[in-house]
């Protein structure tokens, strides 16, 4: 029997994330309101960008959930009723809550679908049981459940199941750490996370401080399932969730694009789905950690981990959006995101485009004037592009 083709879950960190997430195949994007979510240093949507937010994405058929999964305190606990009923006014789709008590307040006072939150670190069928008895429509899994896990509560739960399919991981349990709180009196599990599972430290044996040739770290590496995303769909998971509400406008883009084109193409045609190894590189190309499947196959060893300091260079793939084409004159309009100049060999991808590369010809400001080098951040200029581009299609470095 062909499996239902599993919702693909974005990050929208502000609006243009947003629409750039949908308008690149994401079915459904999550969000952050003006508060009780769990990303303090996000900028996070005001209520009028979440309604514009959400009148985007029915438009496109797509939809919108916003976190709402705080640990309460009891004074907070009186703002919840209200906040709750304006995110049911604004058109949100579903809330993502670890809160008993959120939950509790969203039955009685909404008809807003309510999804478990990882933060519960929900692994196995009993507890999801539990949780489908307190009007949960969804179980957002831990990050941590193993395919047999993730397979026995399909099979005997008849509950939503979204799973991560690629983006950061925690040192710690999804949801449980304490570090930050007790190191910075940042609090993780209040959207403060100050990311002590990625700082280097003195490791000390029996007899004083251990020195190599690095730094001690426990720093996990980044989740990518692309390879395994057959058996995922087999499975029949209900979504896949993609983390990063942190992350740029670029690193939504290509993941989704590539997550949307890889699901697409297995669904379509199981039997013929080969592993396409120029979507791995361009993953690997996005973000600035290692990858691995994690705990999916598996439980966690030493290859899933930074044990002695790890380099990130900061990505500077991303050379800008097109902004318009003019057909006529084969002239595109683009806003500058990243230093590139004449002669650079460029790649153009975008939801209606199929990849291609070119050399970056003559380069002219907005006022005409030609440039060798467009060096300004935002800046906008125009050069050739023989083939059609539309725009929201994204220009990046050739590898």
């Amino acid at each position: 029997m062909k499996k239902n083709k599993p919702e693909l879950l974005a990050p929208a960190g502000d609006l243009e994330r947003l629409k750039i997430a949908i308008l690149y195949g994401a079915n459904a994007v999550y969000v952050g309101g003006p508060s009780l979510g769990l990303r303090a240093n996000a900028i996070n949507f005001t209520f009028e960008e979440l309604k514009e937010g959400c009148q985007f994405a029915h438009i496109h058929n797509a939809r919108v959930h916003v976190t709402v999964n705080i640990a309460l305190h009891n004074k907070e606990i009186i703002e919840v009723k209200d906040y709750l009923l304006k995110l049911e006014e604004l058109g949100v789709d579903a809330i993502i809550v670890s809160d008993p008590a959120i939950i509790a307040l969203a039955r009685e006072y909404t008809n807003l679908e309510i999804h478990l939150s990882t933060q519960q670190s929900t692994l196995n069928a009993m507890a999801c049981k539990y949780w489908k008895g307190e009007g949960v429509k969804r179980i957002v899994l831990g990050r941590e459940a193993s395919k047999e896990d993730i397979q026995n509560i399909i099979d005997t739960v008849d509950i939503d199941v979204e799973c991560f399919i690629h983006g950061a991981m925690c040192a710690s349990y999804s949801g449980r750490c304490v570090l930050s709180n007790f190191l910075t009196a940042r609090d993780s599990n209040r959207g403060g996370c100050s990311q002590i599972c990625r700082w280097d430290f003195d490791l000390y044996g029996d007899h004083g401080i251990l020195k190599g040739e690095k730094d001690f770290t426990f720093c996990t590496k980044d989740l990518s399932m692309l390879s395994v995303l057959p058996m995922m769909i087999d499975m029949g998971i209900t979504s896949f969730k993609i983390e990063g509400r942190m992350r740029s406008v670029y690193y939504v883009a290509t993941i989704v694009d590539i997550y949307r084109r890889a699901i697409d193409a297995y669904f379509d045609n199981p039997i013929s789905y080969t592993y396409n190894e120029q979507y791995e590189r361009i993953l690997n190309q996005c973000a600035n950690r290692e990858t691995a499947v994690q705990f999916f196959l598996k439980d966690a060893d030493v290859s899933t981990q930074y044990y002695n300091g790890r380099e990130e260079v900061s990505n500077q793939d991303f050379l800008g959006i097109v902004l318009a084409y003019d057909e006529n004159t084969h002239m595109a309009t683009v806003e500058q995101r990243n230093y590139f100049k004449i002669g650079d060999s460029v790649q153009v991808f975008g939801p209606n485009t199929d990849s291609f590369s070119f050399v970056i010809g003559q380069i002219y400001d907005e006022e005409a004037k030609p440039l060798d080098v467009a060096r300004h951040p935002k800046q906008i200029v125009s050069f050739q592009i023989d083939m059609h581009v539309y725009p929201y299609d994204m220009i990046r470095v050739q590898r």
